[in-house]
């Protein structure tokens, strides 16, 4: 494992799979920090979020494992289908992982989570009768 990377190979493999079932499944973008939060964590994440490419169609999860923080920024077109209560509950769920010490784990079932949650409902089109 390189020197500062948190992830062995085949756990970022999973990882990087995991986003793109994601992102296939609700056709917004994941981004994932594991690091060191610069200062207070919601702007930190925050300032990261607002860098990616496209932030509005984007959900970002910020991990700082040292002092033990968790943010998630989700943009605003990401909000019309995913709400707070939904980031709250994969929050809730990897911090569980993270208790137990599943980094990875804890991760990749957020990240799900937000998925299904942010899914755009399927719509029945009906013609006329």
């Amino acid at each position: 494992m390189p020197a500062g990377d948190p992830f062995t190979p085949a756990e970022r493999y999973a990882l990087d799979a995991t986003i793109r079932k994601a992102e296939e499944l609700c056709r917004l973008e994941f981004s994932v920090f594991v690091g060191s939060a610069e200062g207070e964590p919601r702007p930190f994440a925050t300032r990261l979020h607002n860098s990616l490419v496209a932030p509005a169609r984007s959900i970002l999860i910020m991990v700082d494992p040292t002092r033990r923080l968790l943010e998630v920024v989700t943009g605003g077109y990401a909000r019309r289908t995913l709400t707070d209560a939904e980031v709250e509950l994969a929050v809730i769920a990897m911090q569980s992982a993270f208790a137990d010490g599943d980094l990875v784990g804890g991760l990749r079932r957020g990240i799900i989570m937000l998925a299904e949650h942010a899914r755009a409902p399927q719509t029945l089109h009906v013609g006329p009768q």
